[in-house]
């Protein structure tokens, strides 16, 4: 096990993936990173699947043979990916058993065209989660205002959610009182309070909004605070009253979960996220280039203070320098929003196009019919 990465987990915190290819698992890296790096989950998103489709044949044959099944579009797209998602699944799956389902997690996401539509989003999220037949694979759905009540329900239902584009406290506190809502619905209704969920913080992408706006020695500091203070808000709630009567009665925290902690700014650190967000309770999820620079030459200076830090302190001075931290939360959410729908039209053209070259001539005539 690598030591650097061991401390991360000594202190707390779950050390998951940013990827996933079937190159990763046909090759054993996957598996080995596992056992040398102590990863116990992976996320994926739209982009990261695309980039696979790109980057070589591995995924060919499958879609030849589903399209020849009658499968085309989102429905190829999910067969596909939940093909590679089960195989993780099942290499973390003594992680899901020895944490008793807390750790050990894989994510699918749901299609953003879904993202205002609340009831589609409930079924399709119920819908793809029994086709995984994986008990340990989160449905990933957004966490804008459209997205809460989807959030809700689908935890009410049973449903493991990866609430994902969180961008500030306000929006991570909104997700935590939906999963609340839901678990309590459960309890009234006599059902079991455990349903798993993470919300996930997006971070660095805080920092790339602001590069050219502020002075040198706020580069790089901004997605941190934000960070800090939403960890201050997440401890606020696991030591509340009403989180206090769920655990009681059973239920399960929703985890707090870092995402996107790569290093953007070339003059930085490239652990410099990593290293800044080891918080007990959370979990880090590392793109292959972060993960492998920590246990490199990763830097642990202690654990995130449970009150925040310094964190109004910093971002008091982004508000001297111009910078409207609650209008850029949402704005970030929106760009997100539609830069996860731009990349899966992407996506689902890179599989009409994979169609049309693995198919054969007959197919390609009879789609242009």
């Amino acid at each position: 096990m690598n030591q650097r990465l061991q401390r991360l987990r000594d202190i707390g915190q779950s050390l998951w993936l940013d990827n996933i290819t079937r190159d990763l698992l046909d090759s054993g890296t996957l598996a080995r990173y596992v056992e040398e790096y102590g990863l116990t989950g992976l996320t994926s998103n739209p982009t990261i699947f695309d980039e696979a489709l790109a980057a070589g044949t591995a995924y060919d044959a499958g879609i030849r043979d589903k399209h020849a099944a009658g499968m085309d579009g989102e429905a190829l797209f999910t067969e596909l990916a939940l093909e590679d998602l089960r195989r993780a699944a099942d290499l973390f799956r003594p992680a899901h058993q020895a944490s008793d389902g807390v750790d050990g997690w894989v994510s699918m996401e749901l299609s953003p065209l879904l993202a205002s539509d609340t009831d589609s989003s409930i079924e399709a999220a119920a819908r793809i989660h029994r086709q995984a037949a994986r008990d340990n694979l989160f449905i990933k759905i957004p966490g804008t205002p459209e997205g809460v009540p989807a959030i809700e329900e689908s935890i009410r239902n049973g449903v493991p959610i990866n609430v994902t584009l969180l961008f500030s406290a306000d929006q991570y506190i909104a997700v935590a009182e939906a999963y609340m809502r839901a678990i309590e619905r459960r309890i009234e209704a006599g059902r079991d309070p455990v349903v798993h969920s993470v919300a996930s913080l997006f971070v660095s992408r805080w920092d790339k909004a602001i590069a050219d706006k502020v002075p040198d020695g706020l580069r790089n500091g901004l997605g941190i605070a934000v960070g800090q203070r939403t960890y201050r808000a997440y401890r606020d709630m696991l030591a509340s009253e009403r989180w206090k009567q769920l655990a009681a009665a059973g239920a399960r925290p929703q985890r707090l979960l870092w995402a996107s902690t790569s290093t953007k700014d070339p003059a930085a650190p490239d652990t410099l996220y990593a290293t800044a967000l080891a918080a007990p309770d959370t979990i880090d999820t590392m793109p292959e280039k972060t993960l492998r620079a920590f246990a490199d030459h990763g830097e642990l200076h202690g654990a995130m203070r449970k009150d925040g830090g310094d964190c109004d302190a910093m971002l008091a001075k982004y508000a001297e320098a111009g910078i409207d931290v609650d209008a850029l939360a949402v704005q970030l959410q929106q760009e997100g929003t539609t830069s996860f729908t731009k990349s899966w039209g992407e996506l689902l053209q890179r599989i009409d196009d994979k169609i049309a070259t693995v198919a054969g001539p007959a197919t390609k005539r009879e789609r242009q019919a």
